[in-house]
């Protein structure tokens, strides 16, 4: 019967189901690897030889808020799965030299139209990730990206389309003035990192996680509370945050860029989203040719258990439809 079953799962190009939960251990180590002006640290999910999928984390996200249970599904459709730490933030470094920042100051200048001081832009970031596939070998990836994340991966697929296989962005935007801005409340829980304390820090982020959750959804604080605990006991640099989101505000339109892109695309977005109101997908995807657009009815800006199925049924019939030539699961 075991030779049945295998058989069938080579057939049909779908990786049994044991071998797949064995192979896809989201608890493999965390590596670092040096790339000149950071140190990423990263965790690789599945075998070496099936298609990379590249995840992109947000604003002063750590590679653990890539929830487990979707990192393992996706490694089990047949995808080695990559989540790291963007410079700045978790157990990831820019060894540069650190300039104070002076965020209230910046902020002001990029609500009056004047250009905003970063000491890094969103396309160097996306060269550490392009870094990073060139460590670990890897010609050629999907990538998926989130927020900050998705414009990340924008830049990533314009400098090197050819090694991008296919381009999900996720709750993001374009960054073209105009779009709805988020409610002066929500950017100041954004920008609210320094505490006194490890207690107030976390109280802070479970704060900023509701508001940035779907009213469909009734969050539970104390889970909130320990999802902020994980991550600021992993690691917690607020000027590191402020610097990337100086890189946000740093950034002109992206339109053009948009414009100019062909790579398989598709926009996920949230019909709830507080803080890039759905226009900002509905833009993105305006803007790439042949791109495809899926909203979700009452998603917000978090990844949260309620939406992890719509999110999955968006996501892996587009990754699916593009993995590369030749990338048949194998068991």
């Amino acid at each position: 019967m075991r030779v049945l079953i295998l058989l069938a799962a080579l057939l049909c190009g779908v990786p049994s189901f044991a071998f797949a939960t064995t192979r896809c251990d989201v608890t493999v180590p965390t590596e670092t690897v040096a790339l000149g002006e950071v140190r990423l640290a990263y965790q690789s999910v599945g075998r070496d030889r099936d298609p990379a999928l590249l995840l992109v984390m947000g604003l002063g996200g750590q590679l653990i808020h890539w929830p487990d249970e979707v990192v393992r599904r996706l490694c089990q459709s047949g995808f080695r799965v990559i989540r790291f730490d963007n410079r700045d933030v978790g157990l990831s470094a820019w060894v540069g030299a650190a300039p104070s920042v002076n965020l209230s100051y910046e902020v002001v200048r990029y609500r009056l139209g004047l250009p905003v001081a970063a000491p890094y832009g969103l396309r160097d970031m996306a060269g550490d990730a392009l870094h990073l596939l060139d460590a670990l070998g890897i010609g050629e990836a999907h990538v998926l990206g989130a927020s900050m994340g998705g414009m990340i991966a924008q830049h990533l697929a314009d400098m090197a389309p050819e090694r991008v296989l296919s381009l999900t962005l996720v709750m993001t935007s374009s960054g073209a003035q105009g779009l709805p801005a988020p409610s002066p409340a929500l950017l100041e829980l954004l920008a609210r990192r320094e505490a006194p304390s490890r207690e107030v820090a976390i109280a802070q982020q479970a704060d900023l996680l509701g508001a940035l959750g779907s009213p469909e959804v009734a969050d539970d604080r104390d889970q909130l509370l320990e999802q902020a605990a994980r991550a600021y006991d992993r690691s917690f640099d607020p000027e590191g945050v402020q610097r990337q989101m100086l890189a946000i505000l740093a950034e002109p339109s992206r339109v053009d860029l948009l414009n100019r892109l062909r790579v398989p695309t598709l926009v996920v977005h949230g019909t709830a989203d507080p803080l890039l109101p759905v226009m900002h997908g509905v833009h993105v995807a305006a803007h790439i040719k042949g791109s495809e657009l899926r909203l979700i009815p009452g998603l917000a800006h978090r990844f949260q258990e309620a939406f992890k199925e719509p999110l999955l049924a968006a996501v892996l019939p587009h990754l699916l439809a593009h993995r590369a030539e030749g990338h048949v699961a194998q068991l």
